[in-house]
């Protein structure tokens, strides 16, 4: 049963995501919005509550196939974007970069000081 009250965290914060897009008309997808506010709510708190933790370990191993259908729907619409390879390519291998560049600064910087256990 903890990971119902986990579910109803991210579901909360998907809504309050909902919100806040809908009030201030931010072109971002209200679930980026409510992680955003889930991940500055954990680091306030200092932890990630258990309930939390149970409901997303399921989730994350569902990932590839939550991620599957906007992948599937680009095939639907390369005809669209015939002419702009250059620039996708560009901004796949630049995000690509930049993404494993802030993840092993971010982890370095996260990690100063800890010791793992022996």
């Amino acid at each position: 049963m903890p990971a119902v009250g986990g579910f109803l965290w991210l579901v909360g914060f998907w809504l309050v995501g909902e919100t806040v897009v809908t009030l201030t008309g931010l072109p971002v997808s209200a679930g980026v919005v409510g992680m955003l506010l889930l991940s500055a709510t954990l680091m306030v708190r200092g932890g990630v509550p258990e309930s939390l933790a149970a409901a997303a370990q399921p989730l994350i191993a569902l990932l590839a196939m939550l991620i599957m259908p906007g992948v599937v729907g680009v095939f639907f619409i390369l005809d669209e974007m015939a002419g702009y390879w250059t620039a996708i390519l560009s901004a796949l291998i630049l995000g690509t970069l930049l993404s494993v560049a802030t993840t092993l600064w971010l982890m370095q910087h996260l990690m100063q000081g800890y010791h793992a256990p022996d």
